[in-house]
């Protein structure tokens, strides 16, 4: 697409997504919770970490690959669980699962996914994660991490920082929900964005009926029946160690927790036996004023860092951030927000071009820090600045 070839950044990206998405599904992406005090602390956590570059050294064959839980892959990168992929371009969590596999690193399905895994799988080329949010009804939670097993994942990440719906007073001034629900104001929206009702929703409607989330019960899914389902698979507030320690005897394969941002808490994650966790705000979406993972993280790595994989993640929009993660203790990075204006922009295409951005900048500036590979990145490459 000729605009996307103006794109030279993933803020380009976001501008192009803006325009075209309806302005319910770009706030629903694109903003943070309450007085979004957290979503202005993540670029300031980035912003006062730098860089101590080391010179002389041979950096003329870069190695960005790295070892992430027992499987090589060429890039520090995981594409993070979204939920608004599907809404954003048609069978959107297929063209980033694609673009994922394309890069050769994780693409992690969500629970709230437009597509169901099974499908995801069938068309996708590269390894798959599933995201799995614990409801209130568990039976129904372990129905789909049998599903997850049954279309041969093998990563299960159990997301335990949303244990009651966040405060996103936008969703409800733009009229957002899903499954897609009439609305005047709603509507309005959708009647200036033309190409997105045709190519996205009218299509969806026209091949399977109106979007909604393809991995809830069907009774969830129907207007008429949601309501009875609902207390079912509400997001459950009364989840403990416990029930972690029960899902790592049930799932056999790798185990990463996420949501953490307490030392404390990422040693119990080791100790009750997660393979990895990752230091996350949830982008800044859930707990307003909660602290930067780039400020959580060194701490974190000090408890954990020898003994626990570290994946961290919110507000990474540049190579340079990925780095700075890595530096400070985490083995890579989840990004989120930025291959969804990818996607949103191109489809495949717009996701593989934002990946293909994130892998250059990281290629140059670790040329720049003179580092030839990430295994050499380290704190002392790195400078925190307090807060004022």
């Amino acid at each position: 697409m000729a605009v996307m070839s103006l794109a030279l950044n993933i803020e380009d990206f976001r501008r192009i997504a803006r325009a075209r998405l309806p302005k319910g599904i770009f706030d629903y992406i694109d903003r943070g919770a309450e007085d979004e005090v957290g979503l202005k602390a993540l670029r300031e956590g980035f912003d006062r970490t730098t860089f101590n570059p080391r010179v002389l050294v041979d950096v003329s064959r870069r190695d960005l690959s790295v070892t992430l839980l027992g499987r090589r892959q060429p890039l520090p990168l995981v594409v993070a669980p979204t939920a608004a992929a599907g809404l954003v371009w048609h069978q959107g969590e297929v063209a980033l699962a694609r673009a994922a596999g394309e890069a050769g690193i994780p693409f992690c399905i969500p629970t709230g996914s437009i597509t169901a895994m099974e499908r995801i799988a069938a068309e996708s080329r590269g390894p798959l994660w599933f995201q799995l949010y614990m409801w209130h009804d568990r039976a129904l939670s372990y129905q789909l991490i049998d599903r997850a097993k049954a279309t041969g994942i093998d990563t299960l990440v159990l997301t335990v920082d949303t244990m009651a719906l966040p405060n996103r007073e936008y969703n409800a001034r733009n009229g957002f929900e899903v499954p897609i629900r009439a609305s005047l104001r709603g509507g309005l929206d959708m009647l200036r964005h033309p190409g997105w009702v045709w190519n996205v929703l009218w299509r969806y409607i026209r091949e399977e009926g109106i979007p909604t989330y393809q991995h809830y019960p069907a009774s969830f899914r129907s207007k008429i029946t949601r309501k009875a389902t609902s207390d079912a698979v509400r997001l459950a507030d009364n989840l403990t160690w416990e029930d972690f320690a029960s899902l790592r005897r049930y799932w056999p394969g790798k185990l990463v927790l996420k949501g953490v941002l307490h030392p404390d808490d990422a040693a119990r994650a080791r100790n009750h036996g997660a393979d990895a966790i990752v230091v996350t705000s949830h982008g800044a979406r859930n707990l307003d004023s909660a602290v930067a993972p780039i400020d959580a993280l060194p701490a974190i790595a000090e408890t954990v860092g020898g003994s626990l994989e570290i994946i961290a993640d919110s507000g990474v929009r540049r190579g340079s951030d990925v780095l700075k993660l890595l530096a400070l203790g985490a083995r890579a990075a989840m990004v989120g927000r930025s291959v969804l204006y990818g996607t949103a922009a191109g489809g495949e295409a717009g996701a593989r071009q934002v990946l293909d951005l994130l892998r250059n900048e990281l290629d140059t500036h670790l040329a720049l820090l003179g580092c030839p590979s990430l295994a050499g990145l380290n704190a002392g490459l790195v400078n925190r600045k307090h807060h004022a």
